[in-house]
Formats: C-alpha cells, structure tokens, sequence
C-alpha cells in the first residue's frame, strides 16, 4: 500500500468522526450506555471480520491484559460522556466542547518528560478556550443552567480522550487488531451498566436505527480502523491536520440537517476551537522539527 493510498483511507477517518453528533442525536431517545452497547457491538462484529480476513488472532494472544483494559476504558469512557453530553445540552455547542480533545493533547504532551509548553500552545490554548467561552455564554446572552449537566459531560469527554491518548504512547505500537477487542469489551461492558442502571428504550422509528446502525458501522466502526491504517502507514502530519476540521465538518452536519441553526456565535467558536487546536499542534511540530 502506497503512502498516498494510505493517507486518503485516514482521510476517510475524519469525515467519519464530522458524522458522530448527528447519528448521535438521531438515535434519540436511546440512553447513553443501550447506545454505547449498539453502536460498539457493531463496531466490534466489523472488527473481528477484521482479524479474520487479516489472520490476526495470534497478534491479539500477544498483547498484554493491561492494553486491552486500558483501551476498553478509554474508549467506553469517551463515548458513554460523548453520547450523554448530547442527550442533555444543545448537539453543536456539545459537541464542539467535546472536541477540544485535540488542544488539550497538545498541551498535556507538553508536560512529559523532556517536552515544555512553547508560546504556540499557550496561543493556541487561548484562541479555542474562547470558543468555548463564547459557546457557553452564547455570545453574550447569558449562560444556560438547564445545559449544564451536558456541558460537564462535553468537558469529561474531552478530558478522557486527551488523557487517554497521551497516556497510551506509554503502550507502545498496538496492532490495528487490539481495536476489536476493544470495541467488543466496550459493547459488553455498557450491556451491563445499561441493564443495571438504565430503561431500556429502544429507536422509536427507521431513522433511529439507522443513526445506531450508522454510529456503529461509520464513527465509532470503521473509522478507528481506518485511522489507525493512515497513521501507521501514511502521512500522520497531514492526517493530523485535517484532524482538527473534525469540529468545523461536525457543526456543517447539524446545520445542513436542520438540527443547529446556524449564527454568528455558533460558526465563529467553531473556527476560533479548530484554529487553537491547529495553532497549538504546529508549536509542537516546530519544536520536533
């Protein structure tokens, strides 16, 4: 496989992802951890036919038991506050606070061993944190109570992500594989949680079987698979880069279905969000360069 033909199926990763909050909201009313156990359970079905195709069982039998819990976690955690942070806060502004995600990787590389914070981070840091503030305060008109509960899990989600893949350059290069177990335990572990903590709803309609269906083929399925081939095998700074329109391409969704309007505030956090994320991730490749 080429390089270029590599890049181009990562590419395919980041229009995936711009496609999560809205297959999220349309699966509602579905609660967070039924929808995490359907949308991972298909994910992982796509995967194991994955590990087949690819002969990788004895790569997974290789794999530590710590690598598969630590995976499991982030990726259960990031979806389950992802998918709860929609259910209770307006789907464009949530979803925009959740993906600070890339900003806050940067700067939690930045505190490692041998890296510093640069100007660039700091820059960048300020530009999407006033995104997020100008999302919050809706640009001035005043700060939603009744959004609150969405937001914190917007913020958690954000945290997860960033933690979680920081953390798991600790772990060395994982086979593409790992992934499969990873979704599969998710899907097991949030059929628990459901069951013990939650009603069971189910779609009501085509369209939200069709939005769970989607979640579980598109963003949270192949597009971890995807991504994993065009880091490993293509051109990761590009990829990197087109990472951070993940936010803008997510807001352009909800618009052009109807579900956002689109305003001033809304386009402009959006912008101010990807451009700090971007402004922070190129002091870092300054430096490495």
């Amino acid at each position: 496989m080429t390089e270029t033909r590599a890049t181009l199926i990562g590419f395919t990763a980041v229009l995936l992802w711009g496609l999560l909050a809205l297959f999220t909201v349309g699966t509602a009313p579905v609660p967070p951890l039924l929808l995490n156990a359907l949308s991972f359970a298909i994910g992982g079905a796509i995967g194991l036919v994955w590990v087949s195709v690819t002969g990788g069982w004895g790569r997974l039998r290789a794999v530590p038991l710590r690598v598969y819990a630590f995976g499991t976690a982030g990726l259960f955690g990031y979806h389950f506050f992802y998918f709860s942070a929609l259910r209770l806060a307006p789907a464009a502004e949530a979803g925009l606070i959740a993906y600070l995600w890339p900003l806050l990787i940067v700067l939690f590389s930045g505190l490692l061993p041998g890296e510093r914070l640069r100007a660039g981070h700091i820059l960048g840091a300020f530009v999407s944190f006033a995104g997020a503030a100008l999302l919050l305060t809706r640009g001035g008109g005043g700060f939603s109570m009744a959004a609150l509960p969405g937001y914190l899990f917007a913020i958690l989600c954000a945290l997860t992500w960033s933690g979680y893949s920081v953390l798991s350059r600790r772990l060395g290069a994982m086979p593409t594989d790992t992934v499969a177990v990873f979704c599969v335990a998710t899907a097991v572990l949030s059929a628990l949680a459901h069951v013990a903590v939650e009603e069971t709803v189910w779609p009501t309609n085509t369209l939200g079987w069709a939005s769970a269906i989607g979640l579980g083929l598109g963003p949270v399925g192949l597009a971890f698979y995807t991504w994993d081939i065009g880091v490993k095998r293509g051109n990761i700074q590009l990829l990197g880069t087109a990472s951070y329109a993940a936010p803008l391409l997510s807001t352009f969704a909800l618009i052009a279905f109807g579900i956002a309007q689109a305003s001033v505030v809304l386009i402009l956090a959006a912008v101010l969000i990807t451009v700090g994320a971007y402004l922070a991730a190129r002091a870092g490749r300054s430096r490495s360069g």
